[in-house]
């Protein structure tokens, strides 16, 4: 296998930045909406689930909903661009896929925090009824880590190979 080139890993950066900011811009876009179209306690039943306003002050499941907002907005911060180096650096290796998954994560990551920053609280508003209600960013945090782990998973199974798009995805195994 060889080594990725210089215009290969700008291009793989170009694609992970951009999806990461569509996919932010995306969320940012419902969370406007439901504080516009969900105030006054309004509830819309789509079936499985339904759309309410709510707006949590702490992270998931509400922890950390009674330290200062400075300090959840901080410590979130400090994540999100751990998370961004972090992905920035794995696009010169990371397969298609775990860059797609990386760029959920950040994506809801820097969604929220843009959405906490002014006043210190995240916008949820899907609520299931049997699960603390969340946002669009929650779940793009969860699919992308469920992503990351699942190929994390196949990727070291027994006789499986790392070499994602590779010689091995196509029956062929390097020796």
């Amino acid at each position: 296998m060889t080594a990725p080139t210089r215009t290969g890993v700008g291009r793989a950066r170009l694609v992970l930045v951009s999806l990461a900011g569509v996919l932010a811009a995306l969320d940012l876009g419902l969370k406007a909406w439901a504080e516009r179209g969900l105030a006054g306690g309004q509830t819309v039943d789509l079936g499985v689930i339904q759309l309410r306003l709510l707006f949590n002050p702490g992270v998931a499941f509400s922890l950390g909903d009674t330290l200062p907002a400075w300090v959840v907005l901080s410590v979130t911060g400090l994540i999100t661009i751990g998370l961004a180096v972090f992905a920035w650096r794995s696009t010169r290796t990371a397969p298609l896929p775990v860059r797609v998954a990386l760029a959920a994560v950040l994506a809801g990551a820097i969604s929220n925090f843009i959405d906490r920053a002014p006043d210190g609280v995240v916008t949820d508003y899907l609520h299931t009824g049997w699960f603390p209600t969340f946002n669009g960013a929650d779940v793009l945090i969860t699919l992308g880590a469920a992503a990351l782990v699942l190929n994390g998973l196949l990727a070291e199974r027994p006789g499986g190979s790392r070499d994602v798009g590779g010689e091995a995805e196509h029956g062929r195994v390097a020796r």
